[in-house]
């Protein structure tokens, strides 16, 4: 338990990337924010598609509001927004004692509106009225044409979860679209105390990619597993910069709170690295890490938390992907193509739990 507590105090705030109505009436979710300093919820359509395809206690409410005439897209938007709200409910004193940092639930709008604006604009809203929780998280994705959306909802005064972060280029886009979106709100006088938000940077995919490349033109390559850590790093250094800036300072000065680095894809797919590295290897101040409860096992169990391991790290990262980029490693091709997957990964994942649901609901 002491790598929890560390890991927080370090100033990384443990959110769980997962939710269920299981979770949430078996009193897991409540036990985990009881003991082992989980202070947020994240969820997109993978986290629904099994919550809702692997558990019966979504069977009455499918069929009752199949019975009242609702489509598919209606009763998978009631389950969704339910188990938010539920959620959100769950997380209220945390969100009040953090003076609404966290105690955050995110949900994702839908993901085959990612390249279009105007209706990713929309629906963000309505998501953000149906839940109707101070403490909602609107998931945005970091496409092209979701920049201009983060920053309208930002000046509209709705907090946003960035999602899908995966090079720096892109996340110094995604932090300038959320400025942009406060400074528009403080041109017409408005509040930005009340405003927060996440830059969420996906980590274990882009290790996945560039290690296969590596044992298949530089078999031992001591750069192995190397790419994902230094990437968040960068992307690290890229918020100490802004966060220095005088741009910045004009609006804390104004009350706007940080658009905190969150790390995303934190659970080890090679099962030959430590499976707590993308934890303890990306600690520093003003950090989320959303990670599945099997690393949160983990870190639990055998974490070994050193402090702040971004800072004092930032010269290696940039070496590490230098050597990386002269053995022939495109690190933003890859970063390009992996956003284009996770994209089409999700909207697979939200058409086959439109598909569950429409044959539960028969």
């Amino acid at each position: 338990m002491s790598s929890l507590k560390d890991v927080s105090d370090a100033g990384v705030a443990i959110w769980l990337d997962d939710l269920s109505r299981d979770r949430l009436e078996s009193g897991s979710l409540a036990g985990l924010i009881a003991s082992s300093h989980v202070v947020g919820v994240t969820t997109n359509p993978s986290i629904f598609s099994a919550a809702i395809s692997k558990s019966d206690k979504y069977s009455a409410d499918i069929k009752e509001l199949a019975a009242q005439g609702s489509t598919v897209d209606q009763i998978v938007t009631r389950l969704t927004t339910d188990d938010v709200r539920a959620a959100c409910d769950l997380f209220l004193d945390t969100y009040q004692a953090t003076a609404g940092a966290d105690g955050r639930v995110s949900i994702e709008v839908e993901p085959n509106l990612a390249y279009n604006t105007e209706r990713t604009i929309s629906r963000a809203i309505e998501l953000h009225e149906i839940v109707n929780r101070p403490n909602v998280l609107i998931k945005v994705p970091a496409t092209v044409e979701g920049l201009p959306a983060i920053e309208e909802l930002t000046a509209r005064g709705i907090s946003i979860n960035v999602t899908l972060i995966f090079s720096v280029e892109r996340y110094e886009q995604v932090v300038d679209a959320y400025l942009r979106g406060l400074e528009k709100r403080l041109g017409k006088g408005e509040n930005l105390s009340d405003i927060h938000s996440v830059a969420s940077f996906f980590i274990s995919r882009l290790d996945t990619q560039v290690d296969k490349q590596l044992d298949e033109n530089h078999p031992g390559s001591p750069f192995r597993g190397t790419a994902a850590i230094a990437n968040a790093h960068l992307a690290y250094e890229s918020f100490l910069r802004i966060s220095h800036s005088d741009r910045w300072q004009k609006l804390a000065t104004a009350g706007a709170n940080y658009q905190r680095p969150l790390w995303a894809s934190t659970g080890v797919k090679d099962k030959s690295y430590d499976s707590t590295r993308y934890v303890v290897e990306l600690v520093a101040a003003n950090c989320v890490n959303t990670m599945p409860e099997s690393t949160l096992n983990e870190l639990r169990e055998h974490g070994v938390v050193r402090g702040d391991t971004i800072t004092s790290e930032l010269t290696k990262s940039h070496r590490t992907l230098e050597a990386l980029a002269e053995s022939g490693v495109n690190i933003a091709d890859i970063n390009r193509k992996l956003e284009d997957a996770a994209v089409a990964g999700f909207a697979t994942a939200w058409e086959e739990l439109l598909a569950n649901v429409a044959a539960a609901a028969k």
